[in-house]
């Protein structure tokens, strides 16, 4: 089976509104797959639908082989998440909290492990309540990986995490990318996700509007770049879709050229503006 997930018109309506409103995806298996969108755009409600934490309307959803509406205890036991909010464990530890997740598994990792992977070695003996947000959010991740789970969803996963946590938790994923473990990702950090989506979707208004790799979204790798350099003339500015042929035109003949930048939209200007467009 080459997809881990499959989606088809997948729709979730409320009286007011579709909150989702027929979407169509598929995730292969081993792939870290992003989706992208605005608050309230319904990535979390898709997610849900995804994880068997919500009834759809219309459609149909097929995660790991089954549908998540109806799968049983086994099903739930190969899939890992870590939701937007932080667990309170209230007056157990670190360790304590992890070991006692790790035992609703049928093969789980060793709980000191897992606690080293998500930085938290230091903490392990300190109560859960005691932590900062972004120590518990370590925690949820924890959680989210204690079972070996061969499909990880992340929702928001490094909210709170300090620059060199974000860092630390983005090589945990390339890991556990390496080692096979499909995983969808929603996150607001464009950085993160040029730094770990295989392919990425954008969701506004419940529906698809783009889908590709970060390099390619949106028609990214056609646009037209902005070449800035500096000559005897002084400083200059243009637009094109081809900035080598350029660069090359205006250096001929071993021409100086000062302050020479080749600028190609970034993710997040693309993002920004399907979103724009479609608002």
């Amino acid at each position: 089976m080459s997809t881990a997930v499959r989606v088809r018109g997948l729709r979730k309506e409320y009286p007011s509104q579709a909150a989702v409103a027929g979407i169509e995806l598929d995730i292969r298996h081993g792939e870290v797959f992003a989706l992208l969108g605005p608050n309230g755009a319904g990535k979390t409600t898709t997610v849900e639908i995804l994880e068997g934490h919500r009834r759809r309307t219309a459609g149909t959803a097929e995660v790991l082989g089954e549908d998540p509406g109806t799968a049983g205890h086994a099903w739930r036991a190969r899939i890992g998440i870590v939701l937007q909010t932080a667990t309170d464990a209230a007056e157990l530890t670190v360790l304590e909290t992890v070991r006692h997740f790790a035992k609703y598994y049928p093969d789980p990792r060793v709980p000191e492990e897992v606690i080293d992977q998500v930085g938290l070695t230091e903490k392990a003996g300190a109560r859960v309540k005691s932590l900062s947000g972004g120590q518990r959010r370590r925690v949820d991740v924890a959680l989210g990986i204690v079972g070996r789970p061969e499909l990880l969803f992340l929702d928001e996963p490094t909210t709170g995490f300090d620059p060199a946590a974000r860092r630390q938790f983005w090589t945990l994923i390339e890991g556990l990318a390496q080692e096979g473990t499909t995983i969808l990702l929603t996150t607001h950090y464009l950085e993160e996700v040029e730094a770990l989506a295989d392919r990425l979707a954008v969701l506004t208004g419940g529906k698809i509007v783009a889908e590709g790799t970060p390099a390619t979204l949106g028609g990214r790798e056609r646009a037209e770049a902005i070449v800035r350099w500096r000559d005897e003339r002084g400083s200059h500015e243009e637009r094109t879709p081809f900035p080598t042929k350029l660069v090359t035109q205006l250096s001929g003949a071993g021409r100086e050229l000062a302050g020479l930048t080749v600028t190609r939209p970034s993710l997040e200007d693309i993002y920004l503006n399907l979103i724009e467009e479609k608002s």
